[in-house]
C-alpha cells in the first residue's frame, strides 16, 4: 500500500521506490517506449534534431492555471518549437521532498500525462531522488527532449534583419503576476491566470504558413523585454515597440501600476516572440489567430537598423522611451 506522503524510503532504490513509479509515474507516463530498464531505446527519424533540457523550481507548485507538472512539460516542448522541431521523446527527473503529499504529486504526474498527450510527445524514461525535510522547496522536476526540425526551417536569435515585424502571440506578463499574487507576499487580489500552455502546434501551424520566419523565442525568464534584448545582441539591430500595440491584460496592468513593475519584464510561459519579413506578419497573424493558445496575437513593433542593442518604445503620447536594459534579479521567480 503505497503511503500518504513521500518517505525518504521512496528514494532508497528498494520496495517503495518500486511502488512509486509504478503506481504513480509508471500509471500516468507509460507507453510503448517507457523503459524499465537503464536506458530508453528509440527510433530516431531522418532530418536534424533539436535538444533542450530544463529544470523546474517553481514556488508555489501550484498556481491558478497550473502547476509544476504542466509547466515541465510546456516549458520544455516550446523550447524545442521555437527551433521548428516537433517534440518526440522527453524524460523527466524528480527531486521530491519528504513528507510531500502523494496526491499532490499524482495530481502533477495526471498534469504532465495530460499535457504531452496533447504535444504528442512521449515520456519515455526518468529518475527519482527524495531529499530530506527542508533540502527541497515540495518537488524540484527537471525534463529534457529531442525533437525534430522542420524540413526548410531555420530559426535563431541571430537571424532578425531590420524592416522585420515583431510578433507576440498573446498578452504578456500573465505566468509572472500569477506566481507573484500566489504567493501573497503583497495582499493584492487580483483575477490573472498563468499563461502556462503547450505552443508546438501554434508554431508548427505558422512555420507551414511562413517557413522563412527568422526567429521563435520563448519569453519566459525576464519576458518579452529580455527575449527582445537578447536578439538585439544576437542580431546588432534594434527594436521599435509601439506601446498601445503591447497586449496586457487588465488584471496585470494594475499590479504591475501598484507595483512599479514592467510587463514586458514580467514572465510567460504560453507566449512566443516571433520575428519575420514584413510580408508574412498578416499571414502569420491570421495562422496565430485560428491556432490554439495564441488567438490575442499582435505585431508590436519592427526591427530597426537604428539604436542597435536598444529597444525603443513610441508612447500613446507620441514621445519615444528605451526600454531600460533588464539587470539585477528579475521578479519574481518562476522556475
Amino acid at each position: 500500500m503505497i503511503h500518504d506522503t513521500v518517505t525518504l524510503a521512496h528514494g532508497a532504490g528498494g520496495k517503495q521506490t518500486s511502488e512509486l513509479i509504478e503506481k504513480v509515474f509508471r500509471a500516468h507516463f507509460e507507453n510503448p517506449l517507457f523503459t524499465p530498464d537503464d536506458a530508453a531505446v528509440l527510433e530516431i527519424p531522418a532530418g536534424r534534431l533539436a535538444m533542450s533540457t530544463d529544470g523546474f523550481i517553481v514556488s508555489p507548485a501550484f498556481f491558478p492555471g497550473g502547476n509544476i507538472g504542466k509547466l515541465s512539460i510546456c516549458g520544455t516542448v516550446n523550447d524545442l518549437a521555437c527551433m521548428g522541431a516537433q517534440p518526440l521523446y522527453m524524460t523527466c527527473a524528480f527531486v521530491i521532498e519528504e513528507g510531500f503529499p502523494m496526491a499532490k504529486l499524482e495530481e502533477i504526474a495526471a498534469t504532465m500525462e495530460k499535457t504531452a498527450a496533447e504535444t504528442g510527445v512521449k515520456i519515455v524514461a526518468g529518475d527519482t531522488k527524495v531529499a530530506g525535510k527542508g533540502q527541497v522547496d515540495g518537488v524540484f522536476i527537471t525534463t529534457t527532449a529531442i525533437g525534430r526540425i522542420m524540413d526548410g526551417v531555420k530559426t535563431g536569435g541571430a537571424l532578425a534583419k531590420p524592416g522585420d515585424c515583431v510578433i507576440v502571440t498573446g498578452d504578456v506578463g500573465r505566468h509572472g503576476c500569477t506566481i507573484l499574487l500566489a504567493r501573497d507576499d503583497f495582499g493584492i487580489e487580483a483575477d490573472v491566470t498563468s499563461d502556462c500552455a503547450p505552443l508546438w502546434k501554434a508554431v508548427q501551424n505558422v512555420l507551414t504558413a511562413a517557413p522563412d520566419t527568422h526567429v521563435i523565442r520563448d519569453a519566459t525568464r525576464g519576458g518579452v523585454g529580455t527575449v527582445l534584448y537578447e536578439i538585439a545582441g544576437q542580431s546588432s539591430v534594434g527594436f521599435s515597440l509601439e506601446a498601445e500595440k503591447i497586449p496586457v491584460d487588465p488584471g496585470v496592468r494594475g499590479v504591475c501600476g501598484m507595483l512599479g513593475l514592467e510587463p514586458l519584464y514580467l514572465a510567460c510561459e504560453g507566449r512566443l516572440v516571433i520575428i519575420a519579413p514584413p510580408e508574412k506578419k498578416d499571414c502569420i497573424l491570421e495562422t496565430l489567430r485560428t491556432s490554439p493558445y495564441t488567438e490575442g496575437a499582435a505585431c508590436i513593433g519592427t526591427v530597426t537598423s537604428d539604436h542597435p542593442g536598444r529597444v525603443v518604445i513610441n508612447t500613446e503620447i507620441g514621445a519615444q522611451t528605451i526600454l531600460p536594459q533588464p539587470g539585477n534579479e528579475l521578479l519574481p521567480r518562476i522556475c
